[in-house]
Formats: C-alpha cells, structure tokens, sequence
C-alpha cells in the first residue's frame, strides 16, 4: 500500500508540470529557436558577461539572426541582424519600446512615474518633452560645460602622470570613471570618488 502511494505522489506533480508546460506552449506563439536551457535558470549558466556580445555572435551562427534565450523564468528575444534591428528599433519600435513590469522597479520608480521605467503612453511623451527641453537643451549642456573641462582635464593630468612614471593606464577605466564623474557632478553637485567608494564634496576651485 505504501509503494503505490508513493509512485502517485511522484507522478502526480510530474504530470502536472508538464499539463502547465503544454497550456502555457498553446496559450503564448511560439517563440524562435535557441540554445536549450535549465528547468529554472534558463540560459543563464551559459552566458558570459565579460564576452558576451562575442557569445551572442556565436550563437546567432548556429540559431539564425534571431534567437531566443530563456533568463531565468522570463524568456528573452536575440536579434543580432541589422535589418532586423532596424525594423525593430524603427519600423515597429512602438509594438517593442515597452518593458515587464517588475516588482522591485516599480518600487524604485514609484510605481513606474519615471522616464526610465514609464510605459509609453501620454504621459511618457509629456515628461520627454520637459527633459528635451529643460535638461538637455543647448543652453542646459552649455552651463556644465566648465565641469566637463575640469573633469577632462583632470584625466588628461592623470594619464601625464601615469606615463611620466612609465605605469600603464586603462583607458576604459578612466573614460568610465570620468563619465560616472561628470554625471554625479551636474546631477548631485559632487565628485565621484572611486577609491573612497562613493560621492566626495568637491571644493576645488574649477580653472
């Protein structure tokens, strides 16, 4: 009595999953092939971060130029053809501009008010209109251009530096840390200090 009753616990939710897995396949199209992946993580264990657009190239010579990869739970479409990109990010880029719609960045966009994470929609077209025209206006930019000068030159000091001392400079670091310097500089008025790990008051004088 015992052994029937634990083969039907263990069948029991097999064919469940798989009931699930065949409702779920006819209610949503069918989506492009792609690598197989995990039951729960999806593809994520094949991709690397540091190569990935190289990983990506690759798969699109074995799966075509447009692909799909599974991120955990959330399926996820690959295109790497530029036409195909073009009648994605052009042609249709209003059926593919939105987003899923997540817990946490709901929480962090409050309830998705921002530009960011907005949907598009009336609203979104209102709030691009007001950064459009009061933060990234021409006279806007031109107002921080004393920033970007300092910042800049203060790149330039410091490669000097590294090459009069025969050290070796990464120049990917130092544009980054640049860009991350000039942006917290005009939005929160302060420095950003990679060595300290965060935002520094910025007192010296800009020349």
């Amino acid at each position: 009595m015992l052994y029937p009753l634990l083969i039907l616990c263990l069948t029991v939710p097999v064919f469940f999953s798989f009931f699930l897995q065949y409702r779920k396949t006819l209610n949503n199209p069918p989506l492009p092939p792609g690598p197989r992946g995990l039951r729960i993580i999806g593809n994520l264990h094949q991709l690397n971060n540091p190569a990935l657009y190289l990983q990506l190239w690759q798969i699109s010579r074995k799966y075509g130029p447009i692909f799909s990869l599974k991120l955990g739970l959330r399926p996820a479409i690959v295109v790497s053809s530029p036409k195909l990109a073009k009648e994605v990010m052009k042609d249709h880029d209003l059926q593919f501009c939105g987003r899923p719609r997540l817990f946490g960045q709901q929480k962090l966009s409050y309830n998705g008010i921002d530009i960011a994470f907005c949907p598009y929609n009336s609203y979104w077209r209102e709030i691009r209109k007001l950064c459009v025209v009061h933060l990234l206006s021409s006279i806007r930019v031109s107002n921080f251009s004393s920033i970007r000068h300092f910042e800049v030159k203060q790149m330039i000091r410091k490669i000097s530096m590294h090459a009069s001392s025969s050290k070796v400079t990464n120049l990917s670091d130092a544009l980054m840390s640049l860009t991350s310097t000039i942006i917290c500089r005009i939005a929160f008025g302060r420095r950003y200090c990679k060595t300290h790990g965060g935002l520094s008051s910025h007192s010296k004088k800009l020349t």
